[in-house]
């Protein structure tokens, strides 16, 4: 069994402090794991939300060039958050380090659709804002510009053409046309849950894939430039690192 110690510490100013050990092991509050969704975060259940607010800042702040700028999904586990609890927590990460959280997930059903629906509230308020978001198909005949990046939630069928300034995210299938960074933007990328297109133009760069619609892999993809090709490959967690929204 695990002995608890509690060691009186004296400070330079005079105060004193005590800290906690278990055993030989100092007791953390706060442990950072990460795994395949993502990062996970587990939290001391018996210290207060103030004490565990300061761990948190001095660990992400200590570990700020070790995690770098990323972007990642966050599950919280050790004890019972309330909503505004959480959202310290994630403003106290992003505040203290670069890690930027895009959501955060458990294993709550109605909690997953209250975000499925926050979501789609927030995308509808950006596409009247800025014009960045389409919601629906587009077919033969039928085509989108964009003076910035855009997010297309629906499929580009055969005939119909997308182009923008900046990136084009396709969530659903690209079987048309698109033309991502029309302003010479060499970096800008292509992306599409399902890649099939008839062409593929970034900046100066294009390729034609012929009228078959035959797919250039399994699962979600990306096209970017490379050695001035433009090059597929599938989605990895990194690829939203490269996406710019200007």
């Amino acid at each position: 069994m695990n002995k608890l110690y509690l060691q009186d510490l004296r400070k330079e100013d005079g105060s004193r402090a005590v800290l906690r050990k278990e055993g030989s092991r100092l007791k953390s509050r706060v442990v950072i794991k990460s795994s395949k969704s993502g990062m996970c975060v587990i939290l001391d259940p018996d210290c207060t939300f103030e004490e565990l607010l300061s761990d948190i800042a001095s660990k992400f702040k200590e570990n700020a060039r070790f995690w770098g700028s990323v972007q990642m999904a966050l599950m919280l586990e050790g004890r019972e958050l309330t909503s505004g609890e959480e959202f310290q927590i994630v403003n106290t990460i992003t505040e203290n380090s670069s890690v930027e959280i895009l959501c955060l997930i458990d294993n709550d059903a109605n909690r997953i659709e209250r975000c499925e629906k926050a979501l789609n509230q927030k995308l509808m308020e950006l596409s009247y804002r800025t014009g960045q978001f389409y919601r629906g198909d587009l077919h033969r005949g039928e085509s989108i510009d964009s003076e910035a990046s855009i997010v297309i939630i629906g499929d580009v069928l055969h005939g119909a053409r997308v182009t923008a300034r900046g990136n084009i995210i396709i969530l659903g299938t690209l079987k048309g046309s698109a033309h991502a960074g029309i302003s010479g933007n060499e970096e800008s990328v292509v992306v599409a849950l399902e890649m099939a297109p008839l062409q593929l133009k970034i900046g100066s760069f294009s390729r034609q894939y012929g009228d078959k619609g035959r797919r250039l892999g399994k699962g979600a993809m990306t096209a970017f430039v490379e050695n001035d090709n433009i090059c597929t490959k599938p989605i990895k967690k990194s690829f939203l690192n490269m996406i710019n929204f200007n």
